[in-house]
């Protein structure tokens, strides 16, 4: 029942949601010619067992080597890729070890590639920062209120929203777990124990029933133990699959219903989409882990639960702009430094989405950073909350950020255009 009501409250309450120079090798051919120092060095290793031991002479074999590594054609030496870009069904499938291990050999001398690797995770790793100034004036505010007793403050404060929040944010967390997104794991978990401390102060105003209260601390703690568990090895695979079928049942119950709840009271206030919704997860959960699906219908659900919390939160920007159309004067009541702050911070993750070629999160980051963060700011901006040059300076940060991430990308590759790190992203190789 707390699944299927969650959008009642969510409806009156939003969450916030160098490159490497090529490798010169001098000899003696007609131009000069560059190569990757892999490629190089598996063509040297190949002819070099081909040509000098069958030759008596060794000088004259190692002329013959390097003639025919000469003639060789330059479109032979390529970049490898690290990451094989992940399609949508396939979004919350980890690389294997191996796989890793092998992408990290053929990359470990292109300084470019590795180096705008290092900035990626740096990037995701810091949007903790915005996200974490998002939720401590909330926090303060109630801390500041429990302190002088006023428990009633508190009650404005929707905590089925905040909880509808807190299941998209373990959702992600796992996504990110089973992936090793080592710093998007720490931020979905930043979000996860800001949330509950929020929870925690509305159950302490008694504005949450505790029973509830209860029940959600033991899936908070469930979800981050399984969470660490999984991600170092150590939790047997049997739990992390009825987790999993936990967080997929549970975002499918909350996304429609959320949907619907949106629209109230211009349609009847119900809570037969959550209701049906559940019923269907967990005919699609059982009939995936029973063999009654085809191998794209298992993985299909098993994409859902990071699907459904990515949505979860795309919908919340939208929830907002329905809500400045029906209340315009409401808008002033936005904090543009707020908005400011949810579009650095989902700004932060979009180049590391990119980089690994994840179409769900870079979905989610860009619909968030866009919508949610910069589409509020033009609300603010047009109804002249904001300055024109606090509205210009966002919008310009965001463009040259988004255009800098794709460049650095295309670069990274050794691509001629940022187009086809876009191509790869959504279409694959």
């Amino acid at each position: 029942m707390v699944v299927a009501a969650a959008a009642q409250g969510v409806a009156q309450s939003l969450l916030r949601p160098m490159q490497l120079s090529p490798l010169h090798i001098p000899s003696p051919c007609p131009s000069s010619r560059s190569w990757n120092l892999p490629s190089v060095s598996s063509t040297l290793l190949k002819k070099s067992n081909n040509y000098l031991h069958s030759s008596s002479n060794g000088s004259s074999s190692l002329r013959y080597l390097i003639s025919n590594i000469c003639s060789s054609s330059p479109s032979s030496f390529h970049l490898h890729h690290r990451f094989k870009p992940v399609n949508a069904l396939d979004s919350d499938v980890p690389q294997s070890s191996q796989l890793r291990e092998e992408k990290d050999a053929l990359n470990k001398n292109d300084e470019a590639f590795k180096q705008w690797d290092w900035w990626t995770a740096k990037f995701a790793a810091a949007a903790n920062i915005p996200f974490l100034l998002l939720q401590l004036p909330q926090i303060l505010l109630n801390a500041r209120n429990l302190m002088a007793g006023n428990k009633t403050a508190l009650l404005a404060v929707s905590w089925l929203g905040i909880l509808t929040g807190l299941l998209g944010n373990l959702s992600l967390l796992s996504y990110f777990a089973k992936k090793k997104e080592t710093e998007a794991m720490i931020v979905q978990c930043l979000g996860v124990i800001t949330t509950y401390v929020v929870i925690t102060q509305l159950a302490m105003a008694e504005a949450m029933p505790f029973p509830y209260f209860v029940l959600t601390s033991a899936v908070v703690g469930v979800g981050v133990i399984s969470n660490f568990l999984n991600y170092f090895g150590m939790l047997p695979p049997a739990i992390w699959r009825f987790w999993e079928d936990f967080i997929t049942v549970g975002g499918l119950s909350v996304l429609p219903q959320v949907m619907w709840s949106t629209f109230v009271p211009y349609i009847p206030n119900s809570v037969l989409p959550g209701s049906i919704a559940f019923v269907a997860a967990i005919a699609a959960v059982v009939m995936a882990r029973t063999g009654k699906l085809s191998e794209t219908g298992v993985r299909f659900v098993g994409a859902l639960s990071g699907w459904t919390a990515t949505l979860l939160f795309m919908w919340m920007p939208v929830a907002q702009m329905w809500t400045n159309f029906l209340n315009p004067n409401n808008i002033k009541g936005l904090s543009a430094i707020s908005m400011l702050l949810a579009m650095i911070g989902n700004g932060l993750m979009i180049p590391r989405a990119l980089f690994i070629r994840d179409f769900m999160w870079f979905t989610g980051s860009t619909w968030a950073s866009f919508l949610y963060g910069w589409g509020n700011l033009i609300c603010l901006y047009l109804f002249n909350s904001i300055s024109r040059e606090f509205f210009v300076a966002s919008t310009a940060g965001l463009f040259i950020w988004i255009g800098l991430a794709f460049w650095k990308d295309s670069q990274a590759y050794g691509y001629s255009s940022p187009l086809r790190s876009l191509k790869e992203l959504v279409f694959g190789p």
